[in-house]
């Protein structure tokens, strides 16, 4: 079961990443912490670069994680109500995305000013933590489920595991891009058609996985091989 959600969590990662709000602005992302434009600096350096942003974003969600289960484990004897109200929320989160309706409360950003120039290591770890705090609008009911999962987990530990997988998920690909910088302005153009695909891909998914949380499937699978 563990397994089974922590691969979620990846994958949300990986949605995240290729939401209409992250994919199309990797390029500009590079360019801020790199301080110049991302294809004429080394490519060394703007990998470096990019897991410092990696870690930035990954801390942030990490503790969020910890948060998140920490106040789970206060009200543990009503998880079962709290799993099957995350359940409908999550349920919900998919709806909106997929177009159903809308929540308008989701379409709120929190944005630090961003500095024109990141001039060191850490600023791109600053900046890192700048993204995650400021979630955009597509990013955000995906990330709640998680956090809303992680707090239905059973201890903290787990918890912490999830938005891991979560920030390596949304990570990798970032490191992917840093790494092909040169290619990957140009190759986005291509993809930006699909976008709205991914996006109700995304939306799909949340939804099986509002109604697998809420009917506790992923524990009634797991009981059925052990």
């Amino acid at each position: 079961m563990e397994e089974v959600s922590i691969t979620i969590a990846f994958v949300a990662g990986l949605l995240s990443f290729l939401s209409p709000c992250v994919l199309p602005l990797v390029p500009a992302y590079l360019g801020y912490i790199t301080g110049s434009s991302a294809s004429k600096e080394n490519k060394t350096f703007v990998f470096t670069r990019a897991v410092g942003f990696v870690i930035g974003f990954s801390i942030i969600f990490i503790l969020l994680g910890a948060s998140a289960s920490y106040l789970g484990q206060l009200f543990i004897r009503y998880r079962r109500l709290l799993t099957k109200i995350s359940g409908v929320i999550i349920i919900l989160f998919g709806l909106h995305i997929v177009g159903v309706f809308e929540i308008k409360l989701l379409y709120r950003e929190l944005r630090a000013n961003q500095p024109q120039e990141v001039s060191s290591w850490f600023g791109s770890i600053l900046m890192g933590s700048s993204f995650a705090i400021g979630w955009t609008p597509c990013v955000g009911p995906v990330l709640a489920s998680i956090l809303l999962y992680a707090g239905t987990s059973q201890t903290i530990g787990m918890g912490v595991l999830l938005l891991v997988s979560y920030s390596l998920g949304l990570g990798i690909p970032f490191l992917f891009a840093a790494i092909m910088v040169d290619r990957f302005a140009a190759a986005i153009s291509s993809f930006n058609n699909f976008l709205p695909v991914f996006e109700k891909v995304s939306g799909l998914i949340l939804i099986i996985f509002g109604i697998i949380i809420y009917f506790n499937l992923l524990g009634r699978w797991t009981a059925l091989f052990y």
